[in-house]
């Protein structure tokens, strides 16, 4: 069974070192002795019940224990002798949430104990514990550390892949199309790539400095495991790099074609402006009420004005014709 809502337990178990895990509740925890295997609490800070448990009956130091219930933090990786502790983020894929605004896992492990905190359910913890009552999960700290990570990279797969569809679109779309909607697409992709770029990049810098920790409990295959994993996640955050870089160009031929356009219809308005500008100073001139008009009493003067305007108007749309400049 888990131990969801009870007293701000999420889940309980202790793994049986060979893939599974037995579950348990909050009672599973404070009866629980190194001898049994490794123990695995999932806490949800959000329950003052979690905190009691962390600073009362987890036995870990001041400082992981700040670490834990940190409000905001980067991800980071900091070793204290044998006690590891590792923030972690992922994609938010809870319901009415956006990828960009990623959620934090925190976890501490000591080699026969690992204790996890949350503030908001985080599917890649929830993929972990489905692994072990399958009996697929991990069976010690180190693989625990490398699922957890793996399954992280996993679930930020799909939103990444999104991600680059919703660019190459734009790019499609931006050499045809112009207008205040494809601009606010760009500049909506642009912040989410740099908001996921905010935590990815350090996360890269802690998943690759796990590989180098001298913990007692990481043997050599979970260095080269955890140094896969870095590679990995140095790999999505060059992805990123690629779709800002992406995301930059399309703005900037977007931005480009819109002051070409802009600049277009300026022009032509100037030589509109330039035809009529003539004809009306001449109409201007004939009309201001002075005597001696010439034509102010004939009845066909109108009509010779009228004449002498088109006359005009015609050889300036030649002359602007010949020199190309519409």
């Amino acid at each position: 069974m888990d131990a969801e809502g009870h007293g701000g337990f999420v889940s309980v178990c202790i793994l049986d070192g060979k893939g599974g895990a037995r579950f348990g509740d909050a009672a599973m925890a404070r009866d629980w002795t190194p001898e049994q295997g490794i123990l695995w609490v999932h806490l949800d800070l959000t329950d003052d019940g979690a905190r009691t448990w962390i600073e009362g009956e987890s036995g870990l130091d001041a400082i992981t224990i700040a670490a834990l219930e940190a409000a905001k933090s980067r991800p980071r990786a900091v070793a204290r002798g044998d006690t590891l502790f590792v923030n972690l983020r992922g994609v938010n894929l809870n319901p009415g949430a956006t990828p960009d605004d990623m959620v934090s896992v925190r976890v501490a492990m000591t080699g026969s104990k690992i204790v996890t905190t949350r503030r908001r359910r985080l599917r890649a913890v929830k993929d972990l514990r489905k692994s072990l009552k399958k009996g697929t999960g991990p069976a010690d700290c180190g693989a625990f550390l490398v699922q957890l990570i793996d399954n992280l990279l996993r679930r930020m797969g799909a939103s990444f892949d999104a991600l680059e569809e919703r660019i190459d679109e734009l790019q499609l779309r931006t050499p045809s199309e112009v207008g205040t909607s494809l601009r606010t697409e760009i500049a909506e992709i642009r912040n989410q790539v740099i908001a996921l770029r905010r935590y990815l990049a350090p996360q890269r810098d802690a998943v690759a400095r796990l590989s180098a920790e001298r913990v007692s409990w990481l043997d050599e295959l979970d260095r080269e495991h955890l140094r896969e994993v870095a590679d990995r996640t140095a790999r999505r955050v060059e992805d990123l790099d690629t779709a800002r870089d992406q995301a930059t160009v399309a703005h900037e031929e977007l931005t480009g074609r819109m002051a070409e356009q802009m600049n277009r219809t300026m022009y032509v308005l100037a030589l509109i402006t330039g035809i009529f500008l003539p004809l009306g100073l001449l109409t201007g001139l004939l009309g201001i009420n002075v005597g001696g008009m010439p034509g102010a009493d004939s009845d066909v003067a109108f009509w010779i004005v009228c004449g002498i305007l088109l006359a005009l108007a015609f050889a300036q749309w030649w002359w602007i014709h010949r020199r190309r400049l519409l």
